[in-house]
C-alpha cells in the first residue's frame, strides 16, 4: 500500500462527509452555503445547486475510495484514512457553520 492511498481515502472520506449536509439540505428545499455563494462559504446556494454540489462529492468521494488502490474496510489504515478525513471535515463544518445557524456554544451570551 502506497501512502498516497492513504491520502486519496482520507479525501475520499472528507468528500463523502461534505456531501450529506448539502444534499439533505438541498432535498429539504433549504439554501445553504457552498462554494458557489457569494461570498464563497458565508452566502447561501439555492436548494437545487446544493444537491448537485453534494451529488459531484459523492461521485468524487467514491472515486478517490474505490479506484485508487486497493481499498478494504477490513485493513485498519485504510478504514482509518476515510474516517479521519470524514471526522476532520465534519468538525470544521461544526465550528465555521456553526457560526452562521447557532451551533458554536461558546460565541453564545
Amino acid at each position: 500500500m502506497l501512502w498516497l492511498d492513504l491520502v486519496a481515502w482520507f479525501f475520499g472520506g472528507a468528500c463523502l462527509a461534505n456531501a450529506v449536509p448539502h444534499v439533505v439540505s438541498g432535498m429539504m428545499g433549504r439554501p445553504f452555503q457552498s462554494p458557489f455563494a457569494r461570498p464563497p462559504g458565508k452566502g447561501l446556494s439555492s436548494s437545487t445547486v446544493n444537491v448537485v454540489w453534494g451529488s459531484a462529492n459523492i461521485v468524487i468521494g467514491y472515486g478517490l475510495i474505490w479506484h485508487v488502490g486497493a481499498f478494504t474496510f477490513a485493513e485498519v489504515s485504510d478504514a482509518a484514512a476515510l474516517g479521519a478525513g470524514a471526522l476532520l471535515i465534519a468538525l470544521f463544518s461544526a465550528r465555521h457553520f456553526g457560526r452562521f445557524h447557532g451551533g458554536t456554544m461558546s460565541e453564545r451570551q
